[in-house]
């Protein structure tokens, strides 16, 4: 076999393996990205690469001059049309945007991708497990860290049965919750009064708290609590 066909099928197997490692931790946390999305996305960016590498056999009778690519301009190229891929992936929730980790992910599997194609084969080893790492390493970190939970409140009482703004305030803020951006809205030919905010507090397990409170108050017609984040 031609030591060329070998070489390029070793590049796309090495940035296949290193594309499909990082689809499946994709895919073990439900993403709609995941392992056959990431794996296309690296052995297809080899591919484009091979083209620059391999640019001798498009005319093999020709000489060396015949053909001349800037291998920079076509990795940015890829770089960039990954982008569309990676927009595709991210969905806005009312005020929750989700699918931004999984976006940066192809992106850098397209650039992972790259350097199969030109043959650094260290480097993808490097980065993929530095990639990994930052997917599912840094996750278990920041379950341990503190931070500030976000989310996206609606409310809804029958006009005639509805709390003051005040009142409701101090039932969410009794919970642990901190109230910002509050809006209104009269819905249903004006039967129905809802109100809309972001809410924080400091603990995940408090919204399920906030939750249950909802649920058992006689008033409250219909809520959803949305959590800010990816």
């Amino acid at each position: 076999m031609d030591t060329d066909i070998v070489n390029m099928l070793i590049h796309l197997l090495v940035a296949m393996a290193a594309g499909g490692l990082i689809g499946l931790e994709r895919s073990y946390h439900g993403r709609p990205a995941g392992f056959r999305t990431h794996t296309i996305v690296c052995m297809a960016s080899s591919l484009l690469m091979l083209v620059t590498i391999y640019q001798h056999k498009w005319f093999p009778g020709g000489s060396s001059e015949t053909v001349r690519i800037d291998p920079t301009r076509l990795a940015q190229g890829i770089m960039t049309g990954i982008g569309f891929l990676g927009a595709g992936v991210i969905m806005r929730e009312r005020a929750a945007v989700r699918g931004l980790t999984t976006a940066a992910s192809i992106w850098a599997t397209s650039a992972i991708g790259i350097l199969a194609g030109v043959g650094m084969y260290s480097v993808v080893f490097m980065a993929t497990a530095l990639t990994i790492g930052a997917l599912w390493l840094f996750r278990l970190g920041e379950a341990h860290m503190p931070a500030q939970v976000y989310a996206h409140h609606i409310i809804r009482f029958h006009r005639s049965n509805m709390p003051d703004e005040s009142e409701l305030r101090q039932r969410i803020e009794s919970h642990g919750f901190s109230v910002a951006h509050l809006s209104y809205r009269l819905t249903d030919d004006g039967s129905i009064f809802e109100y809309s905010m972001n809410i924080r507090t400091d603990a995940r397990t408090k919204l399920e708290q906030l939750a249950k409170a909802h649920l058992q108050e006689g008033n409250v017609l219909e809520f959803s609590i949305t959590p800010i984040g990816d």
